[in-house]
């Protein structure tokens, strides 16, 4: 497109039919000249220091014709989206029209709104509109017809978010002479000082043909707070806020109150601690019945909060009732589950291999034993040919050894004793046998070294826990679970895991974490909160019981007393949540304190934070003192185990020998009591000579 024709590109436009009355646009000639000029040079003025990518224009039918081509022509070519409304249309629930050409705005990024409209209701209801759903950017800038009514004190929280705002204040020449024009006053909110009743704005220029002063209009207020009072809501929730109780006043630090107090010396404000009503009970906070919010949220929600600082998820619940900063750090949510469900001490027996190394054992086992035998007869066999084909009889000597791999059983046994490092009675014949016993023999003493090893690393620790690391354990366990608010159990529902769906069927709401770790040691309970957090209930519960306990080994007879588990914090993250500090919803403040945070973690920080507020919990975790190399008798239940296992297995053997010795042998016709090693003999000669 042609520069000397169009000088702008046009993004979207709603071009609503009007019927302007063309008496009242002419009414005031040099007013709308006067407007036109001075908005050509603001528009000028910015896209000159290239702080406008593209501008938003709003304006009713009064004041139409503004915005005629000599505006265009005169202005630099800068993106806009033109919106038209009607006389009568309530803002505060615009038309589709209206809304999707704002909604355009907003994804094309425009910096810059321009709001000329003589109803100030109709420009009290956008802004309130725009606030309430985040339609307009309230950050941006914003260029507004001076309007008495848009200073009621209902409308005094919009200008504490909407503050990079200049408000065209029109005066007209009382005194006819050239030399008294008619003039500007560009005024802007008081920020950063809070509005205390009475909306006082502040000048910032003044413009009679050209700018008076030449200040920058728009220039940043955040940057410097000038030592204003900021109210900082905070919730104790451990490591990101810890309150500490020292001499009847609470002590509040945490890595969100290091974060906060480095804002504070950057930005030069003051922040005044207090935490909400009730804050043990409501916590974050909820919705409540009538719409309003209760806890920390509500504090934000409702504009009494400048800050918030509770470790606030960075979720699409909280964002959608506040402003959250950069995530700070991420944090792994899980469960606190009771540990030893079940006692494994009976197994200690096979937890030297895995099951799959005792499936392959067991198979080796086995093919050797076959082997055995396999090569055994051959030998035999081969042995009774050259004796029958020499002697042409069955007189002559047994192959030496062979009788051990003789018989599946015999080879079995064999075969298996090899594998507990018993030696053999008699070395067998034959080259074959006897080189894969020597290999055989290689790989049990490979076998055994591993097994004894393992073994006695179980054996010197600590009795291996039985603990819920998963979330398919924990749905196999049966337990309850729990967290605090019902938004955690709508995360369960809305999950597309079907282990999430069924921990929200079983999903209960907590409201002191206390309460729950006493359920957790009584075995029936898991609770779900960050991993950190977790940690810290875990062990100021053990803190609490003032056992004056050295190792971690006392703790367990102390919980074997009383019946209570050991509380274990689930190793399988559910999910790793980034985590943020609060700000109220639309605060100009954010986008400083974003470039803060962000240096804060560059520079390493907020991790150093982090680790010390856990090392004091670390240092007091008896579960990570000196593990001291104990054998009990409870190690050793796998020894009594196997024994019992002997003890049945040869019983069972022994009855089956008495009933084949009385109810098979003593009714063969051929048995003789009194001469029993004739029976065998004559037995012995109807089956092959071993």
């Amino acid at each position: 497109m042609a520069g000397n024709v169009v000088n702008f590109v046009l993004i979207a436009a709603v071009l609503i039919t009007v019927e302007a009355d063309i008496g009242l646009l002419t009414n005031d000639l040099q007013i709308r000249k006067d407007l036109e000029s001075v908005l050509i040079d603001l528009l000028n003025t910015l896209v000159r220091r290239d702080d406008v990518t593209c501008f938003v224009i709003i304006c009713d039918a009064v004041y139409l014709n503004v915005f005629e081509g000599d505006l265009f022509r005169r202005t630099f070519p800068v993106p806009l989206v033109m919106i038209v409304v009607e006389e009568n249309e309530d803002l505060l629930s615009p038309n589709y029209d209206t809304l999707e050409a704002l909604r355009q705005a907003t994804r094309e990024g425009c910096n810059l709104y321009t709001i000329i409209m003589a109803n100030g209701f109709q420009v009290t209801r956008l802004l309130k509109f725009g606030d309430k759903y985040r339609i307009l950017d309230t950050r941006a800038k914003y260029i507004i017809l001076h309007d008495i009514r848009l200073f009621h004190s209902s409308l005094h929280y919009i200008w504490k978010r909407i503050v990079n705002v200049v408000f065209l204040k029109y005066h007209s020449n009382i005194i006819s002479s050239p030399k008294n024009k008619p003039w500007f006053d560009l005024l802007t909110v008081p920020f950063p000082n809070p509005i205390k009743g009475v909306f006082i704005s502040r000048r910032v220029d003044t413009w009679s043909g050209k700018f008076h002063y030449k200040r920058d209009l728009f220039a940043d207020k955040t940057g410097n707070l000038n030592g204003e009072v900021l109210n900082v809501v905070y919730f104790d929730h451990f490591p990101s806020v810890v309150v500490t109780k020292f001499n009847g006043t609470n002590n509040v630090g945490g890595v969100e109150i290091e974060i906060l107090n480095t804002l504070a010396n950057k930005m030069n404000f003051v922040p005044k601690l207090y935490q909400p009503i009730n804050s043990h009970i409501h916590k974050w906070g909820e919705r409540d019945s009538n719409g309003s919010f209760s806890g920390l949220l509500g504090e934000v929600v409702s504009g009494k909060a400048d800050v918030a600082l509770g470790n606030l998820q960075y979720t699409p619940y909280h964002l959608e009732l506040s402003d959250l900063s950069n995530p700070y750090t991420a944090q792994c949510w899980t469960f606190l589950t009771p540990e030893a469900l079940t006692d494994n001490s009976w197994k200690t027996l096979i937890l030297p291999f895995n099951l799959y190394m005792w499936i392959a054992v067991l198979l080796v086992l086995l093919v050797t034993g076959l082997i055995f035998y396999g090569l055994a007869n051959y030998y035999i066999n081969l042995l009774n040919y050259k004796n029958l084909k020499k002697e042409k009889n069955y007189n002559y000597a047994k192959p030496v050894g062979l009788y051990l791999f003789g018989e599946i059983t015999n080879s079995i046994l064999y075969t298996y004793g090899m594998l507990l490092v018993v030696s053999l009675p008699k070395l067998p014949t034959g080259w074959s046998i006897r080189l894969l016993t020597g290999w055989y023999w290689l790989y049990c003493i490979l076998l055994v070294v591993s097994y004894r090893a393992s073994m006695t690393a179980i054996l010197a620790n600590p009795e291996p826990r039985v603990t819920i690391d998963t979330l398919k354990e924990l749905v196999n366990s049966k337990i309850a679970c729990g967290g605090w608010g019902t938004q955690t159990k709508r995360f369960f529902e809305g999950s597309l895991d079907e282990m999430g769906q069924k921990i929200a069927e079983r999903f209960e709401n907590v409201d002191n974490p206390e309460t729950a770790a006493d359920k957790i040691a009584k075995g029936v309970f898991a609770y779900y909160d960050s991993s950190d957090f977790l940690k810290y209930l875990s062990v100021k519960r053990k803190t609490n019981k003032n056992l004056n306990n050295s190792t971690s080994i006392e703790v367990d007879q102390y919980n074997e007393k009383t019946g209570e588990r050991n509380l274990h914090i689930m190793s399988d993250c559910v999910v790793n949540i980034p985590i943020s500090i609060g700000f109220h919803k639309n605060t100009p403040l954010k986008p400083l304190a974003d470039i803060y945070i962000r240096r804060i973690i560059e520079v390493g920080l907020v991790e150093k934070w982090l680790n010390d507020a856990m090392s004091k919990i670390r240092s007091k975790d008896t579960a990570e003192k000196k593990v001291i190399a104990l054998i009990n008798l409870k190690k050793l239940y796998c020894a009594f185990v196997a024994l019992a296992i002997g003890y049945i297995l040869s019983f069972i053997c022994l009855l089956g020998e008495y009933i084949q010795w009385n109810f098979i042998v003593k009714r063969d016709p051929n048995f003789d009591k009194y001469a029993v090693d004739i029976y065998y003999m004559n037995k012995n000669k109807k089956t092959s000579i071993l």
